[in-house]
């Protein structure tokens, strides 16, 4: 109940124009729970209503002005006072007055550039959201309504194969490759490794795929190292001349792009660690870098118009013919 015109008089509702053809997306919250969320690409018109109720037919409702905004922002855990916001738009709705019946808003944000993949991290968030707003003398009234933006990408044009030698002077040698160093996030990495000298007993052999986030900078970096996979190559001990293969299905992991000095806030990359285990629990390492991306031209066939020539931005392509035959030659490959 509401004394002296105190409390929130009001509820607001944001409603998407395309909210029932939209497709959602998963994504994990600070808590480690996953809700479903309206998918978005850079470049994509924003629209839809804002609707406000009132609580008391008949009873008025001053204000200062109604708004939405777009919000995109990083937030760092550490620093949890403090929000960077890298998108940030604002729609006037109504100016300062009075309701005295419940309303509807139209809105549009046109070409909303979504520059940054949505993340959620140990140590970082990086989160888009429509606010709206009725602005009041003594408290405001607020909506928040979070949405996920993914970024697209092509294949590269260099994508070369990773190899590389692990070795202890008389004791061990090995070299391992991979088929290419650019996965996209539905890849399958594909490799092989060759036992050259074995002179210790080795246990147990597997590959890792670590996620290392990185906030801060200077002094102030934190790292954050996070085992996303763990994949038993061998169990046993190998002899000379023999060569295992590798076949590793990223599809099934929490993976996401690479992402490198983000706003100039955080990195998010990944790594390849081979590790044996000899029979005294003594483990050998070897990390090496890969980079991963999402894969536009599946996307692209339910995506909208707006999206697409987003898309072909991302591929340095702006003819339309182009983008469709690279779509094409993809597909087919």
């Amino acid at each position: 109940m509401s004394f002296f015109g105190f409390g929130q008089s009001a509820d607001i509702d944001i409603v998407l124009n395309d909210a029932e053809t939209r497709k959602k997306a998963e994504h994990k919250s600070e808590d480690g729970k996953k809700d479903k969320y309206f998918l978005f690409f850079d470049g994509e018109t924003v629209s839809g209503k804002v609707n406000v109720t009132l609580k008391y037919p008949g009873k008025r409702l001053e204000h200062n002005g109604i708004k939405v905004e777009f919000v995109g922002q990083i937030e760092l855990y550490y620093d949890r006072g403090n929000h960077h916001e890298f998108v940030s738009l604002v729609k006037d709705l109504a100016r300062p007055g009075e309701l005295t019946q419940s309303q509807t808003f139209d809105f549009e944000f046109t070409h909303v550039e979504k520059p940054y993949e949505s993340y959620t991290g140990q140590n970082v968030k990086l989160r888009y959201f429509l606010r709206a707003t009725i602005n009041r003398r003594l408290s405001d009234i607020s909506k928040e309504l979070g949405i996920v933006v993914h970024t697209l990408s092509t294949y590269p044009d260099l994508n070369s194969s990773i190899k590389m030698e692990v070795g202890i002077e008389d004791c061990l040698h090995i070299e391992f490759e991979y088929n290419k160093s650019k996965y996209h996030l539905k890849d399958v990495i594909v490799g092989k490794i060759y036992f050259l000298l074995v002179r210790i007993k080795i246990r147990h052999m597997e590959i890792d795929i670590i996620r290392r986030e990185t906030t801060g900078t200077g002094p102030s970096v934190y790292h954050e190292n996070d085992t996303i996979a763990k994949y038993e190559i061998m169990d046993g001990a190998p002899v000379r001349g023999e060569s295992i293969p590798i076949r590793l299905f990223l599809a099934g992991y929490e993976l996401t792009p690479t992402m490198r000095d983000i706003n100039k806030k955080f990195s998010v990359r990944y790594y390849l660690n081979l590790v044996l285990i000899d029979e005294e629990e003594r483990r050998y390492f070897k990390q090496q870098e890969i980079i991963l991306w999402r894969k536009g031209d599946i996307v692209r066939k339910s995506m909208s118009h707006q999206a697409m020539i987003a898309a072909q931005r991302f591929e340095g392509s702006s003819n339309p013919e182009k983008a469709h035959s690279q779509s094409t030659e993809q597909d087919n490959s």
